[in-house]
């Protein structure tokens, strides 16, 4: 195990995570950090050996410093996008991302920083769907609203289009 799910595969890269969808008070838990003009969701890349339930439970903790239990899988999203950053500059990725809602005690209130595969320190937001910033996954300002009990799967695709 240590080796998380981030596969090169000829000149593209496919990775393999997991989200927590975090809900309090009409809000959602997002990360951000000083590199990146965004939020995006707790979570991260599943590691070789483990699965799905077991990944969103060990990021949660190393990300919120609160173990939290699932409550279920929400979303499965299959992601085309190209790479912003490091090694990963411009390659083509595609990603298998598990969301899953996570169980929110009332009094939950992390304050948890970790730090980005980088060492760029990351910090928790709480964002409401109609917050102009832009975050990822996309579909967490829609879907979020009014969050329904079944498994939604959903692909996007944010490769850039050359003439």
């Amino acid at each position: 195990m240590g080796f998380d799910l981030t596969i090169p595969v000829g000149d593209g890269v496919v990775n393999v995570r997991v989200g927590a969808i975090i809900l309090k008070d009409g809000r959602f838990l997002m990360v951000k950090n000083p590199t990146a003009g965004y939020c995006y969701s707790v979570g991260g890349r599943i590691q070789f050996g483990e699965s799905a339930e077991t990944a969103i439970l060990r990021e949660v903790e190393e990300e919120t410093g609160v173990r939290l239990e699932i409550d279920r899988l929400g979303f499965i999203h299959e992601a085309f996008f190209v790479g912003d950053g490091g090694a990963h500059l411009g390659k083509i990725f595609y990603e298998i991302s598990f969301y899953f809602y996570m169980k929110t005690p009332e009094d939950f209130e992390p304050v948890r920083k970790s730090l980005t595969i980088g060492g760029f320190e990351e910090s928790l937001v709480w964002v409401s769907p109609d917050d102009p910033i832009p975050f990822f996954p996309a579909f967490f300002r829609t879907e979020l609203k009014r969050p329904v009990r079944e498994i939604r799967h959903i692909v996007t695709d944010e490769r850039r289009q050359t003439p």
